[in-house]
């Protein structure tokens, strides 16, 4: 098991948004640029208003036809023992592995209850999601592909494997951060310094910006004001 990232660093985490996250995790050339995050077909449909960030609850799910034994999600709570083995805060990372995800919702407003009682701050899905309304006002955060009025025939196939969702690979325990525009996995090797590389990419932003309002704009102000920043 990793070592637990310290309180004080998930909150100066949290304090940014998944763009400056972005950037910042570039300045360590861990992976490529195009790698870590989830694709445009995962939206931010609740609480789209600040950042948030916890470590990964994986699971599978089908939605199409009934379970071959045992009934809906209901009949299998067993995974929930499985979540409060994951450091908290905890995001729940929701695999449908069916031919067409999306035709039931796996999280409504009741299980969206449950998850937050057990922790859980939100849920990605590249499946369906639903109740909206009522889970904005819980704080608790949906990120999916897909909305349905109804949960289907959903029920979990397992939990506690890797998963990919909108071609991000999620691994239990992995350390995410989402927003409005979309979910990043942070690696946790550098996770603790990832706030002092954004605050200096963000001082390097801030002079960019103060020229642009400034007015006298020259191209060459320019070219001397982004050198480095975009590198």
């Amino acid at each position: 098991m990793k070592t637990p990232i310290s309180p004080e660093a998930l909150k100066a985490l949290q304090a940014l948004d998944t763009c400056t996250v972005a950037n910042a995790i570039e300045t360590f050339n861990l992976r490529l640029r195009n790698e870590g995050y989830a694709d445009s077909s995962i939206r931010c449909l609740t609480g789209c208003d600040a950042p948030l960030v916890g470590h990964a609850v994986t699971a599978r799910i089908r939605c199409s036809s009934p379970p071959i034994t045992g009934g809906t999600f209901v009949d299998r709570t067993d995974w929930w023992d499985h979540i409060l083995t994951i450091p908290g805060p905890r995001i729940v990372v929701i695999e449908d592995v069916d031919e067409k995800p999306g035709t039931g919702a796996f999280i409504g407003e009741v299980h969206a209850a449950i998850l937050q009682a057990l922790g859980c701050v939100a849920a990605v899905t590249n499946g369906s999601v639903r109740d909206l309304p009522a889970i904005s006002g819980s704080g608790f955060r949906l990120f999916a592909n897909h909305v349905s009025v109804s949960h289907a025939y959903v029920h979990v196939v397992e939990f506690g494997t890797p998963v990919k969702i909108g071609g991000l690979e999620v691994k239990p325990g992995d350390l995410l951060h989402a927003d409005v525009h979309g979910v990043l996995s942070v690696p946790h090797d550098i996770a603790a310094a990832i706030p002092q590389a954004a605050a200096e990419i963000i001082e390097r932003e801030r002079r960019v910006l103060e020229l642009c309002k400034a007015g006298n704009v020259t191209v060459d102000k320019l070219r001397d004001a982004v050198h480095g920043v975009f590198n």
